[in-house]
């Protein structure tokens, strides 16, 4: 008997369920043990940032100025800051910034880049030229830069700033998705689609964009980190969150300027920041060793 044959002859069971390249790809990342810490860190963070009001230990805009500067203590676990408020409450409070942020951002960079570059990488055309010399202009400028003259138009605030850093991923999100398009637009099942008569926007979000899907997300993660990173800049230069409102960002800048009088005043926010950025960056990795290695297979 033959190999062909034993193998046409094996017993299939239609009863165990296909597993989705999603899916697979989610459990090859949490299989990894950085991966699932990654994960893990992540979920806590949004139950902190959806619970907060629950679980503080204190109000985080209540000032006590007769408790300023408190050291480390039962009622102030990382204690207070020059208001005397509570830097745990305030690091919590803070976590829905560092959520809400790169959310913002993203999905602003993936509504701008996503359609153009799809389109830019199937079309091609009209829209591929202008859409890409405009991108090849925004990003080379710097994109610090680039998101303080936006900010000049729109005003300071979170929202603001996020839409200003959106803008300015989003050519760089382009070319990810165009360069991707274009690989999967060469084949044979897109050629076969458009040979049927397959609408474009049938083409690009049934047979493209699930295709793309593994490079999109590797750079949504990232760009989630890079995106917290630039909101605390901006928060740090009093062009992000606005006070009362706590961010890491805006923190860092309150213990820069009383690093005399509360030295370790940097560690809480600086540690939250580092943590939830590599959380991101190891997230991004796990999922591109992933793809890479059922690539592979």
């Amino acid at each position: 008997m033959t190999l062909a044959t034993k193998r046409s002859s094996a017993p299939t069971n239609p009863s165990v369920p296909r597993t989705s390249p999603a899916g697979r790809i989610v459990r090859s990342v949490l299989r990894r043990p950085s991966g699932a810490t990654a994960a893990g860190f992540l979920i806590v963070l949004v139950i902190l940032a959806v619970a907060g009001p629950l679980i503080y230990p204190h109000d985080p805009d209540a000032q006590d100025l007769a408790n300023r500067f408190a050291g480390l203590s039962w009622p102030h676990p990382l204690g207070t800051d020059e208001f005397g408020r509570d830097v745990a409450s305030r690091i919590i409070q803070a976590a829905r910034i560092a959520l809400a942020a790169p959310l913002i951002s993203v999905g602003v960079a993936l509504l701008i880049g996503l359609p153009f570059g799809l389109w830019a990488g199937l079309r091609r055309g009209i829209v591929d030229a202008v859409a890409g010399r405009l991108a090849d202009t925004i990003l080379s400028l710097p994109a610090m830069v680039g998101a303080l003259a936006i900010l000049a138009v729109l005003g300071p605030g979170l929202v603001n700033a996020m839409v200003a850093i959106g803008i300015i991923f989003a050519p760089g999100l382009f070319r990810v998705v165009r360069g991707a398009t274009l690989a999967v637009a060469e084949e044979t099942f897109v050629h076969s689609a458009v040979a049927i008569g397959s609408p474009t926007r049938r083409t690009l979000w049934v047979h493209i964009l699930p295709n793309i899907a593994a490079p999109l997300l590797v750079q949504v993660t990232i760009l989630m980190g890079v995106a917290l990173l630039a909101e605390a800049s901006l928060s740090f230069i009093g062009l992000g969150v606005q006070p009362p409102d706590a961010s890491w960002g805006s923190m860092l800048k309150a213990a820069y300027t009383n690093q005399f009088d509360a030295p370790y005043s940097v560690v809480p926010p600086g540690i939250a920041m580092v943590l939830t950025v590599l959380a991101f960056n190891t997230i991004g990795d796990a999922i591109r060793d992933a793809v890479g290695l059922r690539r592979g297979r």
